[in-house]
């Protein structure tokens, strides 16, 4: 039934883009109603990346291309935005609207998505729905046939231009590349119950980046030396690890439940294991992107900016942080802690199947929040209500760093990461961040 609503949902959504433009020099670019069929089109991508359960960066992947194709098909409704055509590695000669003739970019920013979107994923069949309905020949209001046939196939235009720039990225031959090999030394990371699952995306580091120049260009200091004597540094790391798990107030534990976007999680029952499905990291900061441009009331065009900003800020992020994981690939602490300290010890949140250092959720959140400041400002207040669906209260933000600060701090308060990679991983997102900000320009200067 919710996904008949949901589906239902983008069909009237679709039915006001296409009504809002049928004066299309007058209405579309105020109508209140036009932002909203971009973000129920991200919600839509959202519970797809959900459903067929994508790692986080898989999903931080399949968020940026879309939110790219809305970008640029929806850009010339506002001559203060330009292309980001040579400013992201690779992107060059996207197709541009015919001179003189009238375009419902909206339609085409939506159509642009929706197509890009559904390619990326799996469950396609769950896309489709929506896609059709704006395919379909518009019958129920009065934009000339002409407009809307120009509109749509001027987003499939742009959308078939990034998905040929989305298959050099190294993607596709990535899936053939070897596993991760498990190794006997203490320090190196193994795989943690109570799935025992391989390493995920050791190589994603070759994936193509978005603005940074390569893999390494964030590449943050060492982590704390191994050393297992009692009293060195690192062994008071596991020990912060295994003491604050042990004295969890109710604040910390509601905080590491609320950041979890685990998309992955076995319960175990005695003989008994089931998985949960959860939102990744990069869908929760997604849906505070929604939130933002929700309150501060954005039209489309600022809508799709804000998407397609964050979404590249978690996009490099990602392949940053996967860079420094599989080079330096420290054991977690689970591991150490059963092995030397407390066999019975269990972490709040599951420990996720990849290296610890540095915290994703760190560098990610940091990287987004960074983003998001850059466009609403570094005192913009919202209610976080992403987690809702899956059954955790909305919490409420001061700021977007104050929102990314709870993040990286949750890691510790879930057992699953040394306190260094959380504050290093905070470095480095802060550090890309503000390069990504600094080196696109969506606004004409």
């Amino acid at each position: 039934m919710g996904n008949f609503l949901s589906k239902l949902n983008v069909f009237l959504l679709i039915i006001i883009v296409a009504a809002s433009c049928k004066s299309v020099n007058e209405n579309y670019k105020t109508d209140s109603q036009m932002p909203e069929t971009l973000h129920q089109s991200m919600q839509e991508l959202t519970e797809v990346i959900v459903h067929d359960i994508f790692s986080p960066p898989q999903a931080s992947r399949i968020y940026a291309y879309p939110s790219i194709a809305a970008y640029e098909a929806v850009r010339w409704q506002d001559d203060t935005y330009q292309s980001l055509d040579g400013q992201l590695n690779g992107l060059k000669n996207i197709p541009r609207p015919d001179t003189g003739s009238e375009y419902c970019y909206p339609l085409a920013s939506v159509t642009a998505f929706l197509k890009v979107g559904r390619t990326l994923i799996f469950s396609e069949q769950k896309m489709l729905v929506a896609d059709s309905i704006i395919k379909a020949k518009y019958e129920a209001v009065n934009m000339p046939q002409s407009v809307y046939d120009r509109s749509i196939a001027y987003g499939d235009a742009v959308a078939d231009h990034i998905l040929a720039w989305a298959k050099a990225d190294n993607y596709n031959q990535s899936r053939s590349f070897s596993k991760y090999s498990v190794t006997e030394e203490d320090e190196m990371w193994k795989p943690t119950p109570p799935g025992y699952m391989d390493g995920i995306e050791p190589h994603w580091r070759e994936i193509r980046p978005f603005v940074i120049d390569s893999a390494q260009q964030f590449t943050p200091p060492m982590p704390t030396p191994f050393d297992l004597t009692e009293g060195s540094d690192f062994y008071k790391e596991i020990i912060e690890v295994y003491e604050v798990k042990k004295n969890l107030d109710q604040d910390q534990t509601e905080i590491a439940s609320f950041w979890d976007c685990n998309p992955y999680v076995l319960n175990v029952t005695g003989h008994v294991m089931h998985a949960s499905k959860k939102i990744t990291p990069g869908g929760h900061w997604m849906g505070i992107s929604a939130i933002a441009a929700r309150k501060d009331s954005a039209d489309f065009v600022k809508s799709a900016y804000t998407y397609a900003l964050t979404s590249i800020a978690l996009a490099d992020g990602f392949i940053s942080c996967w860079d420094e994981k599989y080079r330096s690939n420290l054991v977690r602490p689970e591991t150490l802690i059963n092995e030397h300290i407390d066999r019975d010890w269990v972490p709040l949140l599951q420990t996720p199947p990849f290296p610890e250092y540095t915290s994703g959720h760190s560098v990610i959140s940091t990287a987004a929040a960074e983003a998001l400041t850059s466009i609403y400002g570094s005192n913009f207040s919202f209610d976080d209500d992403v987690e809702v669906p899956y059954g955790l209260p909305q919490r409420s933000f001061s700021s977007f760093v104050a929102a990314s600060e709870e993040a990286a701090i949750s890691r510790l308060y879930g057992g699953i990461h040394y306190r260094p990679a959380i504050d290093n991983g905070v470095v480095q997102g802060r550090k890309l961040g503000k390069y990504i900000v600094g080196n696109l320009n969506f606004k004409k200067s």
